[in-house]
């Protein structure tokens, strides 16, 4: 499910933070992005990240033989998702602060100027 933000007084996108508050529910920095927040969540993206690529590495080892047990399936299989679910969260906020960043660059064209 895609979760979309609200916007911050500035028209400034806000932006979906790379963790989940009480219940699951998801967390947005509203403001410029440029704060001691937004640091920490690119540092948490970054791990998350990197976390990703080392299980998908530890994934291809296990599923190339045939010796994996169904315990050992079930873990790798429950991190996957996790993991899936984490760079879901970090596509869509990055996916956002595109859009926002270069629906703000494009000029605004006025029907009076127009062709």
């Amino acid at each position: 499910m895609r979760v979309m933000g609200g916007q911050s007084s500035a028209g400034a996108p806000a932006r979906l933070l790379p963790w989940t508050g009480a219940g699951g529910k998801p967390c947005y920095l509203v403001g410029s992005g440029t704060g001691y927040v937004a640091r920490r969540a690119d540092e948490v993206e970054e791990i998350q990240l990197d976390m990703a690529y080392e299980l998908l590495g530890h994934a291809e080892g296990l599923l190339s033989g045939t010796d994996a047990t169904a315990p050992q399936l079930h873990f790798l299989a429950s991190r996957l998702s996790e993991s899936l679910e984490q760079v879901q969260r970090i596509a869509e906020s990055r996916g956002t602060r595109l859009e926002a960043a270069l629906a703000g660059a494009r000029p605004h064209l006025n029907s009076d100027t127009s062709p």
